[in-house]
C-alpha cells in the first residue's frame, strides 16, 4: 500500500502536488489537521511534513516551514559537494587520458571552439587573450553610442594593449560617432588605436593576433564562443578586413547623399526599408532607437512627398536609395515633387 501511494505523488517537498498543497496549507494555518483529511495526500506523511500530535494521535501536525527549509537546503547543499566531488575526479580521469596524447599545449589551444558560458568565464578568456596578444586586435563594435560603464569594461585591457605596441583597430555604426564616451576613448588612446564606421555592422567580434576570435553564442551575450580553429579565425579576418576597406575614418565626415534634404543616415534607413524590413529591424541594425527611427522615416516620406508607407516605398526607388549610392551623373539632385495621395484602397 505504501508503494502505491509513492506512486501516486512523485514529487518532492520543495514541488507539492496540489492536493498536498492544500492539506499542507491548512495544517499550517490551523496547527494540525485530521488523520481523515490527510488519508489522500500520503505523500505529505512520507515526505515528513506532517507527523502525529503526540496530544491527540486521532491529528497530524505541521512540520514548520522554517524547519523544512532548512532541511531542503542542507540536501541541495549534499547535492552539491557530491557533484563537486564527481566533478573533480571526471577531470582528473580525463587530464590522464589527456597525457596520453603527448600533447604539450594549453587546454586552449588544443580546443578548436570552445563555449563561455557566464560574463566571468568571457572576461577571464578575454583577459587571457589580451595578455597572450602581441601584435593587433580587429574588433566590431555594434550598437548605436557607447555606453560609458561599455567603454570602461575593457579599458584595461586597451590600455594594456597600447603599453606593449599592440595596434587595434575598430568597427562601429555611423552612430557611435555621436557619442562623447567614444571620442575621449580614442582620444586617450591616441595612435594605437584606429576607428572606422558604417550604416551597420555584423554581430560584435574581437579578433587577437589573427589567431583567436571572440563571438557571442546567445542573444543576450552571456555565452560566447572562443575560436582557435585557422580557417574559421582567417574567414573573420577576411570578412573585418573587407568591411573595413567599405568604412569611413571617424576623422572624416559622412559623404553627402547627393539628394537634397535627405541625410545619410536617412538613406540608410530608406535602404533597409526597401529591402522589407520593419521598424524594429532597422531600429537594431543601425544602432538607433525605435522611436528615433520612426522620426527619420517621417522625414524621410515628407522629403519625399510619400503619404503613406507604400507611396514611401515607390519614391524610395525612385530616389535611387533603395541600394547603395548611384553615381554622381545618374543620382537626381533634389527629392521628386509628391504625388496625388492614394486611394482609400490602396489602389
Amino acid at each position: 500500500m505504501a508503494g502505491h501511494r509513492t506512486e501516486a505523488h512523485p514529487h518532492g517537498a520543495d514541488r507539492l502536488c496540489d492536493a498536498g498543497d492544500r492539506v499542507y496549507s491548512r495544517a499550517v494555518r490551523r496547527g494540525r489537521v485530521s488523520r481523515e483529511d490527510a488519508e489522500a495526500v500520503p505523500c505529505l506523511v512520507e515526505l515528513a511534513l506532517l507527523h502525529p500530535d503526540p496530544d491527540d494521535m486521532r491529528y497530524l501536525v505541521p512540520t514548520s516551514p522554517q524547519e523544512v527549509m532548512t532541511r531542503l537546503l542542507r540536501e541541495m547543499h549534499e547535492d552539491v559537494v557530491a557533484a563537486q566531488s564527481r566533478m573533480g575526479a571526471t577531470v582528473s580521469a580525463f587530464e590522464w587520458y589527456a597525457s596520453l596524447g603527448g600533447d604539450a599545449r594549453s587546454p586552449a589551444e588544443g580546443v578548436a571552439i570552445r563555449v563561455l558560458d557566464g560574463l566571468p568565464r568571457i572576461r577571464a578568456a578575454m583577459d587571457e587573450a589580451t595578455e597572450a596578444c602581441t601584435s593587433e586586435v580587429l574588433a566590431v563594435q555594434p550598437g548605436g553610442i557607447r555606453r560609458e560603464d561599455e567603454l570602461s569594461e575593457g579599458l584595461h585591457r586597451a590600455l594594456a594593449l597600447r603599453r606593449r605596441g599592440v595596434r587595434m583597430r575598430d568597427l562601429y555604426t555611423h552612430v557611435a560617432r555621436h557619442g562623447q564616451g567614444l571620442l575621449n576613448y580614442m582620444e586617450l588612446m591616441g595612435d594605437a588605436a584606429e576607428a572606422r564606421t558604417l550604416d551597420e555592422v555584423p554581430e560584435r567580434l574581437i579578433v587577437f593576433d589573427r589567431t583567436v576570435a571572440f563571438i557571442p553564442a546567445s542573444q543576450d551575450r552571456t555565452i560566447a564562443l572562443e575560436l582557435r580553429h585557422p580557417a574559421l579565425v582567417d574567414y573573420l579576418v577576411t570578412v573585418f578586413e573587407r568591411l573595413w576597406r567599405l568604412a569611413i575614418p571617424i576623422t572624416a565626415p559622412l559623404p553627402d547623399t547627393g539628394i537634397e534634404g535627405i541625410t545619410h543616415r536617412e538613406r540608410a534607413i530608406a535602404a533597409l526599408l526597401a529591402e522589407g524590413h520593419q521598424d524594429a529591424v532597422v531600429a537594431e541594425r543601425l544602432g538607433i532607437s525605435v522611436r528615433t527611427c520612426r522620426a527619420h522615416i517621417a522625414r524621410l516620406s515628407e522629403t519625399l512627398g510619400a503619404a503613406s508607407r507604400t507611396q514611401l516605398g515607390v519614391r524610395i526607388a525612385q530616389a535611387g536609395l533603395d541600394g547603395p549610392p548611384r553615381s554622381t551623373e545618374l543620382q537626381p539632385l533634389t527629392a521628386p515633387g509628391p504625388v496625388a495621395p492614394e486611394s482609400p484602397t490602396g489602389r
